[in-house]
C-alpha cells in the first residue's frame, strides 16, 4: 500500500502568534520524584522517544483568537505550564521555578497545502501510545486533516526541549479554509504525560464550547513536591526502594531471555486489538469471580505473557499507577513512575491467579512513588552485585480508566451491538513502526463496550502471525475462562499460544535463563577475545533454580584479576538479556586441548578466582 508522507511543518505555509499570557504566582522550589525521574530520561534518551503528543479537535465554528485564549487560560490556570528548571549541566536539574508572566508560541498553519490521500493507519496516533496521548477525531472532519495534523504533532517531538527556557507544549494549529480544524500538541514530558493532556484536552474543549472550569482540585507539582519531602513522603520513597531491590534481586532479569532478544531498543509495529467478544467475556469473568474487569484483563495478559516466555513469574513495569490518588486524579503534571509488578504464575488455575493478582497489584501501585536517583542508584549496585541486568522488557499500560483515552465509536452508540464491527472478531490491524526500549508494550484503552488495545511486540521474537496469534490467544483465554476456570497447564490448548523453544544449551540460574555458551562469547568479547569456558554448577539435591554459573579464563600473561573480568562483562550485559554473570571467575593462564569440555578446565592451574563483587557480597 502506498502511503502519502506530509511534509515537515516548515515546508508549508506558516505563521506565528506570540500569545501572551499573566496570572498566577511566581514560585520555586524542588523537583517532584516524578520529575526528576522524567528528566533523567529527557536528558538520556532521544527526543522523539520521549517527548509526548496529542491532537485536538477544535470545534466548528471556532476563531484562531478563541483558540489562543483557551490556551492562555490553561497555561494560567496550570503551573506545570509555566514551570522550567533551573540547568547549570552539572548533573540533572533538582530545582523547579514557575512563571507569572510569560509568552508562548502558536504556529498556524494552512491545511491547503496538507497532501491528501494520507493512510491513516500510517498516520492516525492511538489515544495513550508512546509518545502520544492520542488523536481524537471528529466525524465531520475528512481524514486528511486529521493525518496531517498527526503527522505536524510527531513533527514537533523530534526537537529536544531546553529544560531551563522552553515553553513545555510546542502548539500548531492546521487551519483550513481560514477555519482552525485541529490542534497538533507535542509536550516535554517533564511536565506532562498521558493522563494531563488527557486532562488539558478535556478543560480547553469545555472553554471552546463556553464552559467555565471549577478551581483545580489536584496537588500542583511543587505542592507534591513538600508532600514527597515530608518525613512520611520519605518513608514511603524507602518502602519502595525496598520493594523494588526485592524483585530486581531475585526476579527473572528478562522476561524475553531466548534465542533472538539482542539490543536495547527494538523498532516494533503496532497492532491493534478491537473485540466486543473480549469485551463481553472480560465481564463475564469479572461477574463469575468477583474480581474488576481490569485485575482481569492484566492477569490474563501476565499468564500468557509467563507461559509464552516460559517463566514462573511475570515481572512488568506498569506506569499508570499514580493517578489513583484523588489529588492526583486530573494533576497537570508528570506522574510517570512505574508500578513493578512480579505476578507469581505457579499456581494451578486461573482463578487462583487472579486470587494472587489483585494483592500483588496493590502492592506494586503502593511502592510507585520513590526518588528516581535513589532507585537507579540502587539498580546499579544491586545488579552488579547479582550480574544481572536490569531489562524493563515488558510494559503493560492501562489508560483506560483515564477520561477520554478511548476514542468515539463510530457509527454505533455506546454500548450497542454493531454487527459489521463484530465481523471478523477479533479485529486486527496493523500501524506504524516505533523505536522503543520494550520487548513487548500494551497499551490498553478501553474495555467496554469492546475491548480496544495496542501491542508493540519485537519482530525478532514475535513475527506478524506470531504477534496476531499472541493477541487472539488473549481474547481465546478470557473467553474460556468466562465459562469456567482454566487449569493453566492447558493454556497452550486453550490459546494456541506456544512457549518458546530455548535448546538444550539454555538453563535457569539463579531465577533467570540463561546460555552459558552466550555468556561465554559475552565475556570473551568483553576481555578482547581471552578463551573462556562457562560451566553450569548444581548444588547436590537442587534444582536448576539453584543453580550457578563458573567461568574459566584462559588470560595468558593478561594481568587479569576477577573483579576486573566482572566489571567488563556487567559493561557489556545492557542489551543482552540472555547473558547472566557467573557467581564465580576462575583464571588460568592457558586453556586446555579441550576447551569445550569443563573437567578438562579443572586440571588447570589456578592463578586467580574469586566473585568479581565487593568483598561484603563474597557468599
Amino acid at each position: 500500500m502506498s502511503r502519502a508522507r506530509a511534509p515537515h511543518p516548515a515546508a508549508v505555509h506558516s505563521r506565528v502568534l506570540s500569545v501572551v499570557y499573566e496570572g498566577g504566582t511566581r514560585r520555586r522550589g524542588p523537583v517532584t520524584m516524578g520529575q526528576a525521574n522524567m528528566i533523567r530520561c529527557m536528558l538520556r534518551d532521544e527526543p522523539d522517544h520521549i517527548n509526548i503528543h496529542d491532537v485536538w479537535p477544535v470545534p466548528p465554528g471556532t476563531g484562531t483568537d478563541a483558540v489562543a485564549d483557551a490556551l492562555r487560560t490553561l497555561v494560567v490556570r496550570h503551573e506545570a505550564l509555566r514551570t522550567t528548571f533551573p540547568h547549570s549541566g552539572d548533573g540533572a536539574p533538582r530545582e523547579q521555578v514557575v512563571a507569572d508572566r510569560g509568552a508562548f508560541a502558536l504556529t498556524l498553519v494552512d491545511g491547503a497545502a496538507a497532501p491528501g490521500g494520507t493512510d491513516d493507519s500510517d498516520a492516525t496516533g492511538e489515544p495513550g501510545e508512546p509518545g502520544a496521548a492520542g488523536a481524537a477525531g471528529a466525524a465531520d472532519v475528512a481524514a486528511e486533516p486529521a493525518a496531517y495534523a498527526e503527522s505536524l504533532a510527531r513533527a514537533a517531538r523530534a526537537g529536544r526541549f531546553r529544560l531551563d527556557r522552553d515553553f513545555p507544549l510546542r502548539l500548531t494549529l492546521l487551519v483550513r479554509a481560514g477555519a482552525p480544524v485541529f490542534l497538533a500538541v507535542a509536550a516535554s514530558h517533564a511536565v506532562t504525560d498521558v493522563g494531563a493532556l488527557t486532562v488539558l484536552r478535556e478543560e480547553w474543549l469545555a472553554l471552546l464550547a463556553g464552559g467555565t472550569l471549577p478551581e483545580p482540585a489536584s496537588l500542583t507539582p511543587l505542592d507534591l513536591a513538600a508532600e514527597e519531602a515530608t518525613p512520611a513522603g520519605l518513608r514511603k520513597s524507602a518502602a519502595s526502594l525496598r520493594y523494588w531491590e526485592r524483585i530486581i534481586r531475585t526476579g527473572p532479569q528478562a522476561m524475553f531471555a531466548e534465542p533472538g532478544a539482542e539490543g536495547t531498543e527494538v523498532p516494533a509495529p503496532r497492532l491493534t486489538l478491537r473485540s466486543r467478544r473480549a469485551a463481553r467475556a472480560l465481564a463475564r469473568v469479572a461477574a463469575r469471580t468477583g474480581d474488576l474487569p481490569s485485575t482481569v484483563l492484566l492477569s490474563a495478559w501476565c499468564a500468557l505473557v509467563a507461559h509464552r516466555t516460559g517463566q514462573s513469574a511475570c515481572v512488568v513495569a506498569v506506569p499508570t499507577s499514580n493517578r489513583y490518588h484523588p489529588r492526583l486524579a486530573r494533576s497537570v503534571n508528570t506522574l510517570s513512575q512505574d508500578a513493578l509488578l512480579c505476578l507469581d504464575t505457579q499456581v494451578p488455575t486461573f482463578d487462583a491467579l487472579l486470587k494472587k493478582a489483585w494483592g500483588a497489584a496493590l502492592g506494586a501501585y503502593r511502592h510507585s512513588q520513590f526518588d528516581a536517583v535513589g532507585l537507579w542508584e540502587m539498580i546499579g549496585r544491586t545488579t552488579f552485585e547479582r550480574g544481572s541486568a536490569f531489562a524493563r522488557d515488558v510494559v503493560f499500560n492501562d489508560v483506560s480508566t483515564l477520561p477520554g483515552a478511548a476514542p468515539a465509536e463510530a457509527g454505533a452508540e455506546a454500548g450497542a451491538e454493531d454487527p459489521a464491527r463484530c465481523d471478523p472478531e477479533p479485529e486486527l490491524s496493523w500501524g506504524p513502526d516505533q523505536v522503543l526500549p520494550t520487548r513487548l508494550l500494551t497499551f490498553v484503552y478501553a474495555i467496554e463496550p469492546q475491548v480496544h488495545l495496542s501491542m508493540w511486540a519485537d519482530p525478532a521474537l514475535f513475527d506478524r502471525d506470531g504477534a496476531e496469534a499472541f493477541l487472539t490467544g488473549l481474547v481465546r483465554l478470557l473467553e474460556a475462562a468466562a465459562v469456567a476456570d482454566v487449569p493453566l497447564s492447558s493454556l497452550t490448548a486453550v490459546t494456541g499460544v506456544r512457549p518458546v523453544e530455548r535448546g538444550p544449551h539454555w538453563h535457569l540460574v539463579d531465577g533467570s535463563w540463561t546460555s552459558p555458551p552466550l555468556v561465554a562469547a559475552a565475556l570473551s568479547q568483553a576481555l578482547g577475545g581471552l578463551p573462556v569456558h562457562v560451566r553450569v554448577d548444581t548444588p547436590p539435591g537442587g534444582g536448576p533454580p539453584q543453580a550457578t554459573l563458573t567461568a574459566y579464563i584462559a588470560a595468558g600473561d593478561t594481568p587479569l584479576t576477577p573483579e576486573r573480568a566482572h566489571r567488563a562483562l556487567m559493561d557489556a550485559l545492557p542489551g543482552r538479556p540472555g547473558v547472566l554473570a557467573p557467581r564465580r571467575y576462575v583464571i588460568v593462564q592457558h586453556p586446555p586441548a579441550e576447551a569445550d569440555r569443563s573437567s578438562a578446565w579443572l586440571h588447570r592451574q589456578i592463578l586467580r578466582e574469586g566473585t568479581g563483587r565487593p568483598p561484603a557480597d563474597v557468599t
